[in-house]
């Protein structure tokens, strides 16, 4: 048996978390995690059991019955959840550490280890988390969510605590950017696919940390029905943002990104105006924004429902009309396939440029009309382009008549 299977003569091969750990004794367990503890498993067994019941229960009564001991021994998924700081070290190879750090332009870090029932929300404590405004399209009105979701946040930090791989070494790391959140743990994706949890919430056959898991779930920390993953995305889907993404390009390792800013304006205008879209339809218009493909079938469902225009490989999210109440469900009219991709091309170009003079999209447009068309009719189709967009509410000129300088319309910013 290879020595990473075998820690201090006890068998991991079938369940790393349910092994105890000798050296420890439920002293070294932290007692405002053991009250955390009791608190959060009389609220999941509410119906069985009343605070007072789980309160007056013996220590070693309680531990064995959520898992975090094994007939009064504390095994290592009790020291990872309950567990004194001072205590981690029991766990070597593993790290015990979850770390958040912050990057460019500014930089910060701070490691955190057990007690994780307590830290994970210290850990997420040290984020951002700023009040974002959006504009609902056809209206005036600014809806404010929160830029990131606290329940979508520890969802995501609880998964890669219960999934990770302990005896690869590695911490859990919380990566903060300026518009997004990756989380990354060691461990491939146990069970299934992220989609599948996604859109059917099914519940995994098996956990690679069984314990771990149960008694994260009896902590209401994870459910392990499979519907903490669907439920992270419906989430997002009510918030009007980008869904999560989860990297699984490298095999020994999970990344998930969870957005906190706008891709893409259409998409979250298109979200908004249409609230009862199934979430299969949102997964595969994120993928367009994204610039990801989605299959011929779905291109064609989204793109008789109105949510995308242009040609493979050149699809994106279908701008919406922007002029009054009374349109709010329409897309910007187009005549041609060609017209919705130059359209694309002066938003995209807005969204990664900045403002730009009427020059710069001439150029910028120069290649797409026919040589057939001398300058003046190409400038007046341009000038019929920006016409519409200004119109939509898409754009504004902050120049002159003479001197126009085109930028995106303001639809909303951090707070």
């Amino acid at each position: 048996m290879d020595k990473l299977d075998t820690i201090r003569g006890q068998s991991v091969a079938t369940d790393w978390s349910a092994v105890t750990v000798p050296e420890v004794t439920l002293d070294d367990l932290d007692p405002s995690a053991l009250n955390h503890a009791r608190q959060a498993f009389a609220k999941r067994y509410h119906h069985l059991f009343t605070v007072e019941d789980v309160i007056r229960w013996p220590l070693d009564v309680f531990t064995d019955r959520t898992k975090l001991s094994r007939r009064g021994q504390v095994t290592r998924a009790g020291l990872l959840l309950v567990g004194k700081p001072e205590a981690a070290g029991f766990l070597t190879p593993h790290p015990a550490q979850l770390t958040w750090s912050l990057s460019e332009p500014e930089r910060a870090y701070e490691h955190f280890g057990p007690p994780f029932l307590l830290n994970s929300t210290r850990l997420y404590d040290r984020i951002r988390n700023v009040q974002i405004r959006l504009i609902r399209p056809g209206t005036l009105l600014t809806v404010e969510v929160p830029k990131y979701d606290a329940r979508m946040v520890l969802e995501g930090l609880h998964n890669a605590i219960a999934h990770q791989d302990p005896l690869r070494g590695g911490r859990i790391l919380v990566e903060e950017y300026l518009d997004r959140i990756v989380i990354t743990n060691e461990g491939s994706f146990f069970v299934g696919a992220p989609v599948e949890y996604a859109t059917r919430g099914a519940p995994p056959i098996r956990y690679r940390n069984t314990m771990l898991a149960q008694a994260m779930a009896d902590l209401g920390m994870i459910d392990t029905l499979g519907y903490g993953i669907h439920d992270m995305y419906a989430r997002q889907q009510r918030r009007y943002l980008p869904m999560p993404d989860y990297d699984l390009t490298k095999s020994t390792q999970v990344r998930l990104t969870i957005y906190g800013s706008v891709i893409s304006e259409a998409y979250t205008d298109q979200l908004m105006a249409r609230p009862d879209l199934p979430l299969t339809d949102v997964l595969a218009l994120d993928q367009v924004q994204k610039g990801l493909p989605i299959p011929a079938a779905m291109t064609q469902r989204l793109r008789q429902a109105g949510l995308i225009a242009g040609r493979k490989p050149n699809l994106y999210v279908a701008p919406m009309l922007d002029a009054g109440d009374e349109n709010a469900h329409r897309t910007i009219p187009s005549h041609t396939v060609e017209e919705d991709r130059r359209l694309h091309m002066i938003l995209s170009h807005l969204e990664a440029a900045g403002p730009a003079r009427r020059r710069d999209l001439d150029e910028l447009l120069a290649g797409e009309f026919s040589d057939d068309l001398d300058s003046d009719k190409r400038s007046l189709r341009i000038t019929n382009l920006l016409t519409r967009l200004r119109r939509s509410g898409r754009i504004r000129n902050t120049g002159t008549k003479a001197n126009p300088l085109w930028e995106l319309s303001p639809r909303g910013g951090e707070s």
